[in-house]
Protein backbone atom coordinates (compact mmCIF):
# COMPACT_ATOMS: atom_id res chain seq x y z
CA UNK A 1 0.00 0.00 0.00
CA UNK A 2 1.35 3.45 -0.92
CA UNK A 3 2.05 5.67 2.06
CA UNK A 4 2.37 9.42 2.11
CA UNK A 5 5.75 10.63 3.25
CA UNK A 6 5.71 12.59 6.47
CA UNK A 7 8.21 14.08 8.85
CA UNK A 8 9.59 17.20 10.43
CA UNK A 9 10.09 19.00 7.12
CA UNK A 10 6.86 17.85 5.45
CA UNK A 11 3.95 20.28 4.92
CA UNK A 12 1.98 18.65 7.73
CA UNK A 13 5.03 17.91 9.89
CA UNK A 14 5.60 19.37 13.31
CA UNK A 15 8.77 21.07 14.39
CA UNK A 16 8.20 21.12 18.13
CA UNK A 17 11.21 20.29 20.30
CA UNK A 18 9.40 17.32 21.79
CA UNK A 19 9.05 15.61 18.43
CA UNK A 20 12.69 14.51 18.42
CA UNK A 21 12.30 13.01 21.89
CA UNK A 22 9.18 11.15 20.81
CA UNK A 23 10.93 9.79 17.75
CA UNK A 24 13.95 8.62 19.72
CA UNK A 25 11.66 6.88 22.19
CA UNK A 26 10.26 4.81 19.34
CA UNK A 27 13.67 3.21 18.92
CA UNK A 28 13.91 2.17 22.57
CA UNK A 29 12.24 -1.18 22.02
CA UNK A 30 13.73 -1.80 18.59
CA UNK A 31 15.44 -5.15 18.09
CA UNK A 32 16.91 -7.18 15.29
CA UNK A 33 14.68 -9.91 13.89
CA UNK A 34 16.13 -13.14 15.30
CA UNK A 35 15.04 -15.06 12.20
CA UNK A 36 17.64 -13.86 9.74
CA UNK A 37 18.89 -14.84 6.32
CA UNK A 38 20.94 -17.76 7.69
CA UNK A 39 17.84 -19.60 8.84
CA UNK A 40 15.77 -18.65 5.79
CA UNK A 41 18.40 -20.16 3.47
CA UNK A 42 17.70 -23.57 5.02
CA UNK A 43 14.34 -23.64 3.23
CA UNK A 44 16.11 -23.85 -0.13
CA UNK A 45 17.72 -27.35 0.15
CA UNK A 46 14.41 -29.21 0.75
CA UNK A 47 12.86 -27.50 -2.27
CA UNK A 48 15.84 -28.45 -4.45
CA UNK A 49 15.81 -32.02 -3.12
CA UNK A 50 12.09 -32.41 -3.77
CA UNK A 51 12.37 -31.28 -7.41
CA UNK A 52 15.49 -33.32 -8.20
CA UNK A 53 13.88 -36.49 -6.83
CA UNK A 54 10.87 -36.34 -9.16
CA UNK A 55 12.73 -38.15 -11.96
CA UNK A 56 14.30 -40.84 -9.76
CA UNK A 57 11.50 -43.40 -9.99
CA UNK A 58 8.90 -44.25 -7.37
CA UNK A 59 11.29 -45.37 -4.62
CA UNK A 60 13.81 -42.61 -5.26
CA UNK A 61 11.08 -40.00 -5.37
CA UNK A 62 9.59 -41.26 -2.09
CA UNK A 63 12.98 -41.20 -0.35
CA UNK A 64 13.72 -37.72 -1.70
CA UNK A 65 10.35 -36.35 -0.59
CA UNK A 66 10.78 -37.80 2.90
CA UNK A 67 14.21 -36.18 3.13
CA UNK A 68 12.82 -32.87 1.85
CA UNK A 69 10.00 -32.98 4.39
CA UNK A 70 12.48 -33.67 7.19
CA UNK A 71 14.68 -30.76 6.17
CA UNK A 72 11.65 -28.48 5.84
CA UNK A 73 10.43 -29.40 9.32
CA UNK A 74 13.89 -28.75 10.73
CA UNK A 75 14.05 -25.30 9.12
CA UNK A 76 10.62 -24.44 10.50
CA UNK A 77 11.57 -25.58 14.02
CA UNK A 78 14.74 -23.52 13.82
CA UNK A 79 12.74 -20.34 13.21
CA UNK A 80 10.64 -21.03 16.27
CA UNK A 81 13.72 -21.82 18.34
CA UNK A 82 15.46 -18.58 17.36
CA UNK A 83 12.35 -16.57 18.21
CA UNK A 84 12.00 -18.29 21.59
CA UNK A 85 15.68 -17.72 22.36
CA UNK A 86 15.38 -14.01 21.52
CA UNK A 87 12.39 -13.71 23.87
CA UNK A 88 14.35 -15.55 26.57
CA UNK A 89 17.34 -13.20 26.22
CA UNK A 90 15.15 -10.08 26.24
CA UNK A 91 13.70 -10.85 29.66
CA UNK A 92 15.40 -10.70 33.05
CA UNK A 93 13.05 -13.40 34.34
CA UNK A 94 12.29 -16.25 31.95
CA UNK A 95 11.82 -19.97 31.80
CA UNK A 96 13.75 -22.17 29.45
CA UNK A 97 11.81 -23.23 26.34
CA UNK A 98 9.55 -26.21 27.01
CA UNK A 99 10.76 -27.99 23.85
CA UNK A 100 14.37 -27.67 22.56
CA UNK A 101 13.48 -26.65 19.02
CA UNK A 102 17.00 -25.68 17.93
CA UNK A 103 18.41 -29.03 19.02
CA UNK A 104 15.53 -30.84 17.33
CA UNK A 105 16.16 -28.78 14.18
CA UNK A 106 19.80 -29.90 14.19
CA UNK A 107 18.80 -33.55 14.49
CA UNK A 108 16.24 -33.18 11.71
CA UNK A 109 18.79 -31.42 9.49
CA UNK A 110 21.23 -34.29 9.97
CA UNK A 111 18.48 -36.85 9.36
CA UNK A 112 17.33 -35.09 6.20
CA UNK A 113 20.86 -34.88 4.83
CA UNK A 114 21.39 -38.56 5.67
CA UNK A 115 18.22 -39.51 3.80
CA UNK A 116 19.31 -37.43 0.80
CA UNK A 117 22.73 -39.12 0.84
CA UNK A 118 21.09 -42.55 1.03
CA UNK A 119 19.00 -41.74 -2.05
CA UNK A 120 22.17 -41.08 -4.06
CA UNK A 121 24.43 -43.65 -2.40
CA UNK A 122 22.55 -46.56 -0.79
CA UNK A 123 24.33 -47.96 2.23
CA UNK A 124 24.94 -47.03 5.84
CA UNK A 125 28.37 -45.44 6.12
CA UNK A 126 27.95 -42.45 3.80
CA UNK A 127 24.49 -41.37 5.09
CA UNK A 128 25.68 -41.58 8.71
CA UNK A 129 28.81 -39.56 8.00
CA UNK A 130 26.91 -36.87 6.08
CA UNK A 131 24.14 -36.77 8.70
CA UNK A 132 26.51 -36.38 11.64
CA UNK A 133 28.46 -33.70 9.80
CA UNK A 134 25.26 -31.78 9.02
CA UNK A 135 24.10 -32.01 12.64
CA UNK A 136 27.44 -30.77 13.96
CA UNK A 137 27.56 -27.88 11.48
CA UNK A 138 23.98 -26.92 12.33
CA UNK A 139 24.75 -26.84 16.05
CA UNK A 140 27.91 -24.86 15.41
CA UNK A 141 26.06 -22.30 13.31
CA UNK A 142 22.96 -21.80 15.49
CA UNK A 143 23.86 -23.20 18.90
CA UNK A 144 21.51 -24.93 21.31
CA UNK A 145 18.42 -23.81 23.19
CA UNK A 146 18.65 -22.19 26.64
CA UNK A 147 18.69 -25.13 29.04
CA UNK A 148 18.02 -23.43 32.38
CA UNK A 149 15.58 -20.93 33.88
CA UNK A 150 16.77 -17.36 34.30
CA UNK A 151 16.03 -15.22 37.35
CA UNK A 152 13.44 -17.64 38.75
CA UNK A 153 14.98 -17.96 42.22
CA UNK A 154 12.42 -17.18 44.92
CA UNK A 155 9.55 -16.70 42.45
CA UNK A 156 6.27 -18.54 42.87
CA UNK A 157 5.89 -20.63 39.72
CA UNK A 158 2.10 -20.58 39.99
CA UNK A 159 2.07 -16.78 40.00
CA UNK A 160 4.62 -16.76 37.18
CA UNK A 161 2.30 -18.91 35.08
CA UNK A 162 -0.53 -16.47 35.70
CA UNK A 163 1.69 -13.60 34.63
CA UNK A 164 2.76 -15.47 31.50
CA UNK A 165 -0.86 -16.02 30.46
CA UNK A 166 -1.75 -12.38 31.13
CA UNK A 167 1.26 -11.08 29.20
CA UNK A 168 0.55 -13.40 26.26
CA UNK A 169 -2.99 -12.01 26.09
CA UNK A 170 -1.66 -8.44 26.28
CA UNK A 171 0.91 -9.14 23.54
CA UNK A 172 -1.93 -10.41 21.33
CA UNK A 173 -3.79 -7.11 21.82
CA UNK A 174 -0.66 -5.15 20.86
CA UNK A 175 -0.20 -7.30 17.75
CA UNK A 176 -3.81 -6.62 16.75
CA UNK A 177 -3.22 -2.88 17.23
CA UNK A 178 -0.12 -3.02 15.03
CA UNK A 179 -1.95 -4.89 12.27
CA UNK A 180 -4.92 -2.50 12.41
CA UNK A 181 -2.96 0.76 12.37
CA UNK A 182 -0.97 -0.46 9.35
CA UNK A 183 -4.21 -0.43 7.36
CA UNK A 184 -4.61 3.31 7.95
CA UNK A 185 -1.55 4.04 5.80
CA UNK A 186 -0.51 6.93 8.08
CA UNK A 187 3.19 6.64 8.85
CA UNK A 188 3.05 9.10 11.72
CA UNK A 189 0.27 7.18 13.49
CA UNK A 190 2.04 3.88 12.88
CA UNK A 191 5.11 5.32 14.59
CA UNK A 192 2.91 6.67 17.39
CA UNK A 193 1.41 3.25 18.06
CA UNK A 194 4.89 1.72 18.12
CA UNK A 195 5.89 4.21 20.82
CA UNK A 196 2.87 3.26 22.90
CA UNK A 197 3.74 -0.41 22.46
CA UNK A 198 7.22 0.27 23.85
CA UNK A 199 5.69 1.88 26.94
CA UNK A 200 3.25 -1.00 27.37
CA UNK A 201 6.04 -3.57 27.11
CA UNK A 202 7.94 -1.78 29.87
CA UNK A 203 4.94 -2.52 32.06
CA UNK A 204 4.93 -6.16 30.90
CA UNK A 205 8.58 -6.64 31.82
CA UNK A 206 8.04 -5.04 35.24
CA UNK A 207 5.19 -7.43 36.02
CA UNK A 208 7.21 -10.41 34.80
CA UNK A 209 10.08 -9.51 37.13
CA UNK A 210 7.74 -9.32 40.14
CA UNK A 211 4.53 -11.37 39.71
CA UNK A 212 3.08 -9.75 42.83
CA UNK A 213 2.40 -6.67 40.68
CA UNK A 214 -0.08 -8.60 38.53
CA UNK A 215 -3.09 -7.72 40.68
CA UNK A 216 -2.55 -3.99 40.31
CA UNK A 217 -1.67 -4.22 36.61
CA UNK A 218 -4.39 -6.70 35.58
CA UNK A 219 -6.74 -4.07 34.16
CA UNK A 220 -3.88 -2.53 32.16
CA UNK A 221 -2.99 -5.88 30.59
CA UNK A 222 -6.58 -6.75 29.69
CA UNK A 223 -9.27 -4.05 29.87
CA UNK A 224 -7.22 -1.04 28.79
CA UNK A 225 -5.36 -2.82 26.02
CA UNK A 226 -8.56 -4.43 24.75
CA UNK A 227 -10.16 -0.99 24.54
CA UNK A 228 -7.06 0.40 22.81
CA UNK A 229 -7.19 -2.45 20.31
CA UNK A 230 -10.87 -1.83 19.51
CA UNK A 231 -10.30 1.92 19.19
CA UNK A 232 -7.35 1.33 16.86
CA UNK A 233 -9.40 -0.96 14.62
CA UNK A 234 -12.22 1.59 14.36
CA UNK A 235 -9.82 4.46 13.75
CA UNK A 236 -7.96 2.57 11.01
CA UNK A 237 -11.22 1.75 9.21
CA UNK A 238 -12.53 5.32 9.42
CA UNK A 239 -9.26 7.05 8.56
CA UNK A 240 -8.51 4.79 5.60
CA UNK A 241 -11.82 5.87 4.04
CA UNK A 242 -12.09 9.54 5.05
CA UNK A 243 -8.67 10.84 6.17
CA UNK A 244 -10.59 12.74 8.84
CA UNK A 245 -8.10 14.96 10.76
CA UNK A 246 -10.43 15.18 13.76
CA UNK A 247 -10.54 11.38 14.08
CA UNK A 248 -6.76 11.33 13.90
CA UNK A 249 -6.44 14.00 16.60
CA UNK A 250 -8.89 12.19 18.88
CA UNK A 251 -7.10 8.89 18.46
CA UNK A 252 -3.69 10.47 19.08
CA UNK A 253 -5.06 12.07 22.24
CA UNK A 254 -6.26 8.66 23.38
CA UNK A 255 -2.80 7.20 22.86
CA UNK A 256 -1.26 10.08 24.84
CA UNK A 257 -3.57 9.40 27.78
CA UNK A 258 -2.92 5.67 27.65
CA UNK A 259 0.83 6.14 27.48
CA UNK A 260 0.81 8.48 30.49
CA UNK A 261 -1.29 6.02 32.51
CA UNK A 262 0.91 3.04 31.60
CA UNK A 263 4.08 4.97 32.44
CA UNK A 264 2.63 6.10 35.76
CA UNK A 265 1.63 2.53 36.64
CA UNK A 266 5.12 1.26 35.81
CA UNK A 267 6.76 3.94 37.96
CA UNK A 268 4.44 3.17 40.86
CA UNK A 269 5.27 -0.54 40.72
CA UNK A 270 8.98 0.22 40.66
CA UNK A 271 8.61 2.52 43.67
CA UNK A 272 6.64 -0.14 45.52
CA UNK A 273 9.37 -2.68 44.78
CA UNK A 274 11.98 -0.27 46.13
CA UNK A 275 9.90 0.31 49.27
CA UNK A 276 9.65 -3.45 49.82
CA UNK A 277 13.43 -3.71 49.46
CA UNK A 278 13.95 -0.93 52.00
CA UNK A 279 11.66 -2.70 54.48
CA UNK A 280 13.53 -5.99 54.04
CA UNK A 281 16.89 -4.26 54.58
CA UNK A 282 15.65 -2.52 57.74
CA UNK A 283 14.21 -5.75 59.14
CA UNK A 284 17.45 -7.61 58.44
CA UNK A 285 19.52 -4.82 60.01
CA UNK A 286 17.37 -4.89 63.19
CA UNK A 287 17.75 -8.65 63.48
CA UNK A 288 21.52 -8.43 63.11
CA UNK A 289 21.71 -5.73 65.76
CA UNK A 290 19.70 -7.90 68.16
CA UNK A 291 22.26 -10.63 67.56
CA UNK A 292 25.05 -8.26 68.56
CA UNK A 293 26.31 -7.54 65.02
CA UNK A 294 27.10 -3.85 64.47
CA UNK A 295 26.11 -2.39 61.13
CA UNK A 296 27.86 0.51 59.47
CA UNK A 297 25.08 3.08 59.03
CA UNK A 298 26.99 4.60 56.16
CA UNK A 299 25.90 1.68 54.04
CA UNK A 300 22.36 3.05 53.93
Amino acid sequence: MAQRFGGKYSPDGTSSPSSDDSTSKGFKGASVDPVGARSNILFIPPIVLAFTSLNEGAIGMAIGLVGAGTLLLGAWLLRGGLTAEAAYNARKVSRRPGFPRKIAASVLAGTGVGIAAFANEPGLVAPVIFGLAATALHLGAFGIDPMRDKGMEGIDTFQQDRVARAVDEAEAHLAAMRDAITRSGDRRMISRVERFQTTAKDLFRTVEEDPRDLTGAKKYLSVYLMGARDATIKFADVYARTNDPQARADYESLLDDLEKNFSARTRKMLLDDRSDLTVEIDVLRDRLQREGVRIDRALK
